[in-house]
């Protein structure tokens, strides 16, 4: 079993540059099942739940090829809209196939989908969008059936802005008869990426990152180009993720291929604990002040909130801050579970409910930790950072999920990380 050896306090320096976007990634990919034309999607980062999505392509029929950071779609079409239940398992974004194989091939079957532990996920949302479209659903034996001649379009409500709701939705009413209005959709920025894979390849979609998107449905998605290029977008969390490890060594790294504008709430934060943040253009440099300040209240939330992704790193970062921070998680009630592992370092945490209290402390203790789930390991790794003696994390393959090759992303920024 592989594990992440960590010896902390070096400071991080330099200059890195961010892999492209698992969140975007993975359901342009799904998407790519709506076209028939060669496609080549680049700045794909290679990661476990990206090669667990190309699995699944290549299970389908459709004919997969990935160098580098390029996966090349040679044949999107597929011999079959079952999806395996053993793949299904192993990723929880599995799911955003069953919008694009509805809409082109009239079914789709697929079983509960895996992923991290962090709470309820459920997919009432994505089942209710996709019965409002007019697809018929049944589910037997924890198998999830739907059919559908065509969808029709229709105007949805979200009661929550789920973002893989939306982005199912999206690409099942793209080839929808009519118009869909999403209201009170999700608004993160992988949602516009992705309506802007299904706009180049024939598609027509406005008001992505907004409260209400609308969807004009074609019969066929057709680019006219012959072969269809797109690059997703960098990813954020990973950048805001470095950015946080620079804050709390006192360090001073710029962070190229990172929009400041996705990153917002996370700047307003490193700012309050008295980082300086320098943005030009497409980069972001993080000089870490000599002490870090408390941050009185954070509250998760979806975009433009503060991600929910990023509060494990953020509570990494206030374990050694100066005075009492509290944390609020309104996502996930289930995405405190690193907490437990930051105790066995020396933090001083205490939760009740959804609220966490965090009482700096001087230093963190090396320790042998697990990496419960994928963001709950990048904060155990950043505690490592700047934790006094080594630190051992365990389970890694959770933060492999999300980052690719993470001790080598910050052994270039000057830290002692290595895999054993």
């Amino acid at each position: 079993m592989e594990r992440l050896v960590i010896r902390g306090g070096n400071s991080l320096q330099g200059s890195l540059r961010v892999h492209g976007s698992k969140n975007a990634a993975l359901p342009i990919l799904a998407a790519s099942v709506l076209v028939d034309e060669p496609c080549t999607i680049s700045g794909v980062p290679n990661l476990l739940d990206i090669q667990a999505m190309i699995n699944i392509l290549k299970s389908l029929g459709m004919e997969v090829v990935q160098e580098n950071d390029r996966v090349n779609i040679l044949n999107a079409k597929v011999s079959t809209t079952n999806v395996p239940d053993e793949l299904m398992r192993k990723m929880r974004s599995s799911i955003f196939l069953m919008g694009p194989l509805l809409a082109k091939y009239g079914s789709v079957t697929v079983s509960r989908p895996g992923g991290c532990a962090i709470g309820s996920r459920r997919i009432d949302l994505h089942l209710n969008g996709l019965k409002a479209l007019g697809a018929s659903i049944i589910e037997v034996n924890g198998f999830i059936h739907c059919e559908a001649k065509r969808l029709r379009g229709a105007d949805i409500y979200l009661d929550f802005p789920s973002v893989g709701a939306t982005e199912n939705i999206m690409m099942a009413a793209s080839m929808a008869e009519g118009v869909t209005e999403i209201i009170n959709p999700a608004r993160e920025p992988e949602i516009i990426d992705l309506a802007n894979f299904i706009n180049s390849i024939g598609g027509r979609i406005e008001g992505a990152g907004t409260d209400r998107i609308t969807i004009y449905g074609k019969s066929k998605l057709n680019s006219n180009q012959g072969h269809i290029h797109y690059e997703v977008i960098s990813d954020r969390i990973v950048a805001g993720t470095i950015m946080v490890g620079a804050a709390m060594t006192n360090g001073d790294v710029i962070i190229e291929n990172a929009n400041p504008v996705y990153l917002s709430s996370v700047i307003s934060k490193l700012k309050q604990v008295g980082a300086e943040v320098i943005i030009k253009d497409h980069s972001i440099r993080v000089i870490g002040p000599k002490e870090l300040d408390k941050i009185d209240r954070i509250v998760t939330a979806p975009y433009p909130g503060f991600p929910t992704d990023m509060q494990p790193q953020l509570m990494s970062m206030l374990t050694i801050a100066k005075g009492t921070s509290i944390i609020k998680e309104s996502v996930f009630e289930e995405r405190f579970k690193h907490v437990e592992q930051l105790l066995r370092m020396g933090a001083k945490i205490n939760v009740d409910l959804n609220l966490a209290f965090i009482r700096g402390v001087e230093r963190l203790q090396g320790s042998t930790v697990k990496a419960t789930d994928l963001r709950a390991g990048a904060s155990l790794v950043l505690a490592g950072l700047v934790a006094e003696g080594e630190t051992e994390i365990e389970s890694v393959y959770h933060i492999d999920r999300g980052y690719e090759n993470i001790e080598g992303m910050f052994r270039k920024l000057g830290a002692d990380i290595t895999r054993k």
